[in-house]
């Protein structure tokens, strides 16, 4: 079964997460053959404060 761990900024709408979760599942079904109900999505809403990128935390960028 594949599972899709997917981290985002918290904040991102409902509808939006689902409408990206089915468009993975499609291409996973695509791409792999498997079953849509083999696939599993995980959402890791990430607080901008506990991600950083080149040393640089993104709560700190304007």
């Amino acid at each position: 079964m594949p599972t899709i761990t997917v981290q985002l900024f918290e904040g991102r709408d409902t509808n939006k997460k689902r409408e990206y979760a089915q468009a993975l599942t499609a291409e996973t079904v695509r791409v792999l053959g498997c079953k849509p109900e083999a696939v599993e999505v995980i959402f890791v809403d990430v607080k901008r404060e506990n991600w950083a990128s080149a040393g640089e935390l993104w709560s700190d960028k304007s």
